[in-house]
Formats: C-alpha cells, structure tokens, sequence
C-alpha cells in the first residue's frame, strides 16, 4: 500500500481515509477479458467477465465500501483478521442497518496461520419468559407476532460474540476497533443502497416510533449523498467502547433495552441480557474432492446440511455434465431435498437437543442417503423423509477476511428478516432482531422461509434458535487456505455457499466468476427448484420438469456471498456479490 496511506494513528477519520485508499485501490474493479460464470445463459444478468480484487498481503470482502475501508485500515494498522472482522461488524452496524448490527447475532469461523480452526456461536436466545406456544392464536395457528414488534426479538449475542473473538485473539486494543464506527454514526454519506433499502422499508419502519426517528428523519428515507447522523447509536457504540460487554448487557444500555420491552410486549429482562454468554464450538470439518471445508456448528444447521449435500454430490461427475446442465441441477436438487430433510427435523439447539451431528456429516451415511437418487426421474419431497433422528425421537450480512500473516475469518451476522423487528430501542439508535421465527413456533408449519421444522426446534426459554448461516473457511488438497466465504440469503444460504464451492472445485472459475453465476435452491419444502431470473435456459427449465421437478423463476437475486480465493503463487483474489453490491479490495 502507497506511504501515503500509512500512519500510527488509529483514529484517522474514516471519510478522509476512504478518499486515500479508494483512489489507490481502484485497480482493483478493473473489468476483465476473461469468460465471465461459465457457459452461463445469455439472459443472465451477471454474465459479463469482471475481474477480482487482487492483492499480496491482505483482502477484504464485504456488503459495503465503509466496511471494507475500515477492515483495511485496521490491519494496516497492525490489527489481524480477527481484529478487522470485529472492527467491521461494528461499522457494518452504522452503514447497513438493514443486517449490520449489535441487535442481533451471528457466527464466526476462524482459520489461524497454524491451521488450526475454531468456531463463535453469538447466536441469540430466547427470553426466560418464552413459551413453546407464545406466538399462536386461539385456534393454534401461527401468528405475525415472532414476525414484527418487540416480541419477535431474542436476547442479542452480537456484541459478546465480538468481544470474546477479540479477548481471544485480537491484537489491537478493543477501544481502537470501535472509534471507525462511532464515527460514522456521527455522520456518514448515505449510498444509494442504503437510501434505496429504506425506502422500499419505509411502510414497515413507520409503524414504530423510535425507528421512524432514527431512520427516517424528516418522515422520509436519506436522500443518496445526505449527511446521515445517528447519534444516539454513537453513544451506545460509545458506551461498548469503553466497557466492552458492560456497555450494552448491563448499565445505560440494558436499562433501555428493558425499557422498550415494556412499552408493548417484549420480553427480554435484564438477567436475560447479563446472563447472555457466547459459546466456542468445534466447526463441521469435511472433504468435498480433496479439500476441507471448515465450517458451522448447531445451532447453525449450514456446516452439517452442507456436508451431507456435498459428499452426496461427490459421487457425481458435474464438470463432465456442464455447470448449468440439467444433470448437474438435478443432482444438487435432489442432494439438498435430502439434506434440507434432515437438517429440518434433526437439528436443533446443541445444548437442549441430541444432535445427530457425527452420522449426518459422515461420508458413510451421506452414500446410503443419496442411494436412491435416479438420474431419470425427480423424488418427490412427501416420499423423502428425516433419516437421521435420534432414538427419541436472510436479513443477514457476511464478512470475509485474510490477513498478511494468513489467518483467516467468515463471519455471518444478521437480524434475521430485513431490519429485523423493525423495533428501534429508544434513546440507544439500534434495530433489534426478529429472530424467534427461527424457531419452529408452530412445528410442522412452514417459516417467513418456507422451512417445516419439527419439535427439536420448538421454543424453550434461554434456547438458541436454528439457523442456516454457513461462514466456510475451505482449505487446498496440502491443507493450505484456499477460499475464505459466506453469504445471507436465509434457507437459500447454505445452497449458496455451496455451489460457489463447487464453481470454484469442480468447474475451475475464479473468484469473480464463481460468485456471480447463477444458483439454484432446493430446500425439500416446498418440493420445487428454484432458479434466478435468466440463471436456466428454457430447455434446462423443460427438461427439468419432464423429469418431475416443479421448477420456479425465483423473485429476486439469492445470495450476496463475499468470497476471498487464495491463489497458487499466494496472490489473494477478493469479489463482493454484485447482486447487492458491495466492495472487496487489499493491500
């Protein structure tokens, strides 16, 4: 990185620093010549080639330039991967309500230079006053209420959740990875997908008074280019700052978190949130042709639903079917239909269930669960079942980050749907999260996502809800950092994920290429594939029904995956998701 970038201040303004590092890293978007998401329709919206960010030391990829700038800056620095991902989810939380967040929770995967590989649950939990039942009416039937308002929330983990990974392994002083942020809350330039994202909310955002005024000021959405200042979040951000945890699950902060809960019907109490706790857990390892893949843990159901859909798929010559074919969609429908079977009966909370994690990431049973596959004919959803129960019985934001010494974080965040409850809490200028849909409130009966869960997902008090969050660190056939990535999306997240793998794996794109072809998602139900807008080509779509599948354009984009690929001379290769837009870039 130019001299000019580099100083001993921590705290230089950010703004300042964004004019420096976006001139000097402009490079870094140039279009490419190269063939652009291989072979796919020319319908496609993203088949144009672009190529990667491209750097020697370290890469950033994230939702936002803001974001990406602040990652940059920290391991400038002198800051790790850890520090950096900290410092972004904190900025994240300022510049992209819409999923950013300290309201909310997530997971973090972390690779070390050593090898070594841990896993963060800062998942939320239900309040001690939750019921197995609380959001049915009279009749049993589910209601909008785990959907909306101040009862839809769970306990946040976000901010103990980025305070343990940096009491573990950050370098750099916890003050110093919360001033970039607190900055911003004082006054930072609204983009066009930050104006854009609040008026397609606004409808829902007015309903709540406190939200109106944080988000809307002056009763609109911020103009592109307006100053936005949020400066009661400045002094919650403020307040983490110098007490860490403290600041926000007790004090000040706690005092007004309680408060909003009692203006309507939330539950979350102050022993709630003191009693609040982050878990390390053991990351879902496996092998996909050669590499591992490191990933998530119950209660995120991606690591094992990935595992099973993967070794389900290694038994299948894709490249030798083409990327876009109706072979390989068939195989990765039928794969994750099974999959998705499993992962929504037989995973839940690991700390209030038996989870049958070892059988369903296990090569053995993943052959005898892909056994009835037929290349001729779809398998109907009501005919595949749960095999792998025990006796008894997306809005979402992701981070990426590799650093100069080669450590590596994929942290996924999220405050469930978008802008979460849409409840701001009064005087503290943060969106809490709707994340008790996550649980089976009505087992049986399909979520905001469509997903039927069962009873091991049903609400307890202090519970952690199922998610399909999926942060994947992916090492080379030597054991090496490979492909450092995530992405939202809600149940399409883990089928996301994973066929940007196998873009990468099987079919040979690169960054760039793998991140913006076109994906398919099949989630057992509803029993239909869904593909994106141009992704198929009309004789994929016909084939695909003449073998049984029910096959439906999807609304919209799936994904918005942030994707670092380590390259064979060492060369690290960055790309944000166009499909929302975001900025990788490194030094």
């Amino acid at each position: 990185m130019p001299d000019r970038i580099r100083s001993s201040s921590s705290t230089r303004p950010l703004l300042l620093l964004a004019v420096a590092l976006a001139s000097s890293l402009l490079g870094c978007e140039r279009l490419g010549s190269e063939q652009g998401s291989a072979g796919a329709p020319q319908a496609w919206e993203y088949s144009e080639a672009v190529a990667p960010a491209q750097a020697s030391s370290a890469m950033v990829s994230t939702t936002d330039r803001l974001g990406t700038l602040a990652g940059l800056r920290i391991m400038e620095d002198g800051g790790n991967a850890v520090d950096a991902a900290v410092g972004i989810s904190f900025v994240l939380a300022v510049v992209n309500p819409e999923a950013g967040n300290i309201g909310g929770g997530g997971f973090m995967v972390i690779r070390l230079a050593d090898g070594d590989t841990y896993s963060l649950d800062y998942r939320e939990r239900a309040p001690a006053a939750a019921t197995r039942d609380m959001y049915l009416d009279d009749r049993g039937a589910p209601t909008l209420r785990s959907l909306r308002g101040h009862s839809a929330a769970g306990v946040p983990g976000s901010v103990m959740g980025l305070w343990e990974a940096h009491q573990r392994f950050g370098t750099i002083e916890w003050p110093v990875l919360l001033e970039p942020a607190i900055e911003l809350a004082q006054g930072f330039e609204v983009s066009e997908r930050l104006a854009s994202s609040l008026a397609r909310a606004q409808s829902s955002l007015e309903d709540f008074y406190a939200t109106r005024e944080a988000f809307l000021p002056g009763g609109a959405p911020p103009a592109i280019g307006a100053i936005f200042r949020q400066p009661d979040l400045a002094k919650t951000l403020s307040r983490v700052r110098d007490n860490g945890p403290g600041g926000f699950y007790t004090g000040v902060t706690a005092d007004l978190i309680v408060d909003e809960m009692r203006r309507a019907d939330g539950l979350i109490t102050h022993s709630d949130l003191s009693g609040y706790a982050a878990i390390w857990r053991e990351p879902v390892s496996f092998r996909y042709r050669g590499h591992t893949l490191h990933s998530m843990a119950p209660p995120s159901s991606g690591g094992a639903t990935m595992a099973l859909i993967a070794q389900i798929v290694e038994g299948y010559d894709l490249p030798s079917f083409g990327r876009h074919s109706t072979q390989t969609v068939h195989v990765l429908a039928e794969a994750s239909r099974r999959a998705y079977a499993d992962r929504n009966q037989a995973l839940a909370d690991p700390d209030f269930v038996e989870v049958p994690l070892d059988r369903m990431t296990s090569r053995d049973y993943a052959r005898a669960r892909g056994a009835d596959i037929s290349m001729s004919a779809a398998t109907p959803s009501q005919q595949v079942g749960p095999a792998v129960l025990v006796s008894e019985g997306a809005e979402t934001t992701h981070v990426s980050v590799v650093d100069a010494m080669g450590n590596a974080v994929a942290l996924t965040t999220t405050l469930n749907s978008l802008y979460g409850s849409r409840v701001t809490v009064a005087g503290a200028g943060f969106l809490l999260n709707n994340e008790m849909d996550d649980f089976a409130t009505r087992p049986g009966f399909p979520n905001q996502f469509g997903l039927v869960q069962g009873e091991r997902n049903a609400i307890e008090p202090g519970k952690r809800m199922l998610s399909a969050m999926t942060p994947t660190i992916v090492e080379d056939r030597d054991g090496e950092l490979f492909l450092v990535l995530g992405s939202p999306g809600g149940s399409t997240i883990i089928t996301t994920v994973f066929q940007t793998i196998v873009n990468v794996v099987d079919f040979g794109m690169d960054v760039s290429q793998s991140v913006r072809a076109p994906r398919i998602h099949h989630q057992h139900l509803p029993d239909r594939i869904q593909y994106e807008r141009g992704g198929l080509l009309p004789t994929v779509v016909d084939s695909l029904r003449t073998l049984g599948h029910t096959v439906e354009e999807r609304v919209g984009t799936s994904g918005d995956v942030q994707a670092i690929l380590v390259l064979p001379d060492g060369t690290l290769s960055g790309y944000s998701d166009p499909r929302r837009g975001g900025w990788a870039a490194g030094f």
